[in-house]
């Protein structure tokens, strides 16, 4: 666990050198945290894009969602906007953009995939 933490803090530091800030998403909050932010009318501060889209997904704002996962040009930005576009029912999209994102398309539903989308990107690199 410990060199997990570890490894995690040199990827951050890896990415300050390198002027790489724009994917950094870690925001300290756990899973359940998150979940909970749903029932505020506004996000919580300093989440990243990612966690926004998937915020305002969580609350069934599909249209915002995918207008901020859209400008996201990253493997977790292709991710989201699969997902998104797998919950609208655009199966031939949605397989678009896994294939950008190096996922395969799930079999797994809309919400397990919400959370391991959030999980992940809670988790940080």
């Amino acid at each position: 666990m410990i060199l997990g933490k570890i490894k995690k803090a040199e990827g951050i530091a890896q990415k300050v050198k390198s002027g790489k800030l724009e994917n950094l998403h870690f925001c300290g909050m756990t899973l359940e945290a998150f979940i909970s932010s749903l029932s505020n009318a506004h996000p919580p501060e300093g989440l990243s894009e990612l966690l926004q889209a998937m915020w305002y997904d969580g609350k069934e704002d599909w249209e915002t969602a995918h207008n901020i996962a859209q400008d996201i040009s990253s493997p977790e930005g292709s991710w989201i906007h699969a997902y998104l576009h797998r919950k609208e029912g655009d199966d031939g999209n949605a397989a678009y953009w896994y294939g950008h994102a190096g996922k395969p398309v799930p079999r797994n539903s809309l919400r397990e995939e919400w959370k391991q989308i959030a999980s992940v990107l809670l988790e940080g690199d």
